[in-house]
C-alpha cells in the first residue's frame, strides 16, 4: 500500500504533508507506536487538545484547524482524518445532517430562529483490524463535557449544546478500539461515505445564504465560541423548555 493509496493520501483539505503536521507528529512520536495506539493517540489529541469551538467555515484545512487550536465536528473531523493518515491508518469521511436543535444553547436564542434547519455534520471512519470503526466523540473536549454531565446530573439523554446522546453520564466518547459517538441522535439525513472531506464538501454546503453566511463568519461564531467558552467554565446557559434537574431542585426547595 502506498501514499497514493485514496484513503491514505494528502488532499488540499487533509494536507498532512505540510511541514506543521510533520512536526507535530515527528514530536509526539506516534509513528513509533502500535496501530491502535497510533489511533488513539491521535483521537485523544484531537477530542481534548483540540477545543470545540467553531470556525470560518467547514471546509478550511487540516493545518488552519491545527492552527486555530478549536473545531466543530467537520473541522476537527479534518485534523483528525490528516493525523490519521499521516501515520499511516486508512480514514475516510462519513456526511450527514444533524437538526439544528442540537445546536440550540451554543446557538444564542436571538438567532436560533434563523439558522438553517438541518446543519452539515459528519463523522470520520477508521480501518482497524477489526473493520471500519465510526468516529464521532472526539467533538466535545472532556472539559465542554464534563460541564454539561454537572448541570444535567440525572439526565439519561440530551439534545442541545452540541450534544446528541441517550448516554449523557457514561457517552461513549473514549478510544477503546471501537464505535464512539456524542452527536449521533440528531443526525437527520445520511450522505454516505467520501474518500475525503473535499469530495464532499465539492457537492454538499451549509445552506446560509450570502447574508447569513456573512453574519456567521463576521459575528456569530464569535458570539458561539464565547457561549462554548463559558459552558466549558461552568456557565450552561438556560434553554426554553429544557430546565436542567438541578435548577428544578432548587425551585422546589425555594416552593417549599
Amino acid at each position: 500500500m502506498t501514499i497514493a493509496e485514496p484513503l491514505l493520501a494528502p488532499t488540499p483539505i487533509l494536507n498532512f504533508d505540510h511541514p506543521s503536521i510533520a512536526r507535530l507528529v515527528k514530536d509526539r512520536g506516534w509513528n513509533n507506536l502500535s496501530t491502535q495506539d497510533r489511533i488513539g493517540a491521535v483521537y485523544d489529541f484531537v477530542r481534548n487538545e483540540i477545543a470545540f469551538g467553531y470556525n470560518r467555515s467547514d471546509d478550511i484545512s487540516a493545518t488552519d484547524v491545527l492552527a486555530d487550536g478549536f473545531g466543530q465536528c467537520n473541522t476537527k473531523g479534518t485534523l483528525l482524518m490528516a493525523l490519521l493518515r499521516a501515520v499511516g491508518v486508512r480514514s475516510r469521511f462519513h456526511g450527514f445532517t444533524i437538526h439544528k436543535e442540537l445546536q440550540r444553547g451554543v446557538v444564542p436564542e436571538l438567532v436560533y430562529p434563523i439558522a438553517p434547519k438541518e446543519i452539515i455534520h459528519s463523522w470520520v471512519e477508521v480501518e482497524t483490524e477489526k473493520g471500519w470503526i465510526n468516529l464521532e466523540g472526539f467533538i466535545l473536549d472532556a472539559p465542554f463535557l464534563s460541564a454539561l454531565q454537572s448541570t444535567f446530573p440525572t439526565s439519561s439523554s440530551l439534545c442541545g449544546y452540541g450534544a446528541g446522546t441517550d448516554c449523557l453520564a457514561a457517552p461513549p466518547v473514549e478510544w477503546t478500539g471501537g464505535n464512539t459517538y456524542i452527536q449521533k441522535t440528531g443526525i437527520v439525513q445520511d450522505f454516505g461515505t467520501y474518500d475525503a472531506p473535499d469530495d464532499f464538501y465539492a457537492n454538499h454546503h451549509q445552506a446560509f445564504g450570502i447574508v447569513r453566511g456573512l453574519l456567521y463568519r463576521l459575528v456569530i461564531r464569535h458570539w458561539m465560541n464565547a457561549r462554548v467558552r463559558g459552558i466549558r467554565a461552568g456557565n450552561v446557559p438556560h434553554i426554553p423548555g429544557l430546565t436542567p434537574p438541578n435548577h428544578q431542585h432548587q425551585e422546589t426547595r425555594h416552593a417549599s
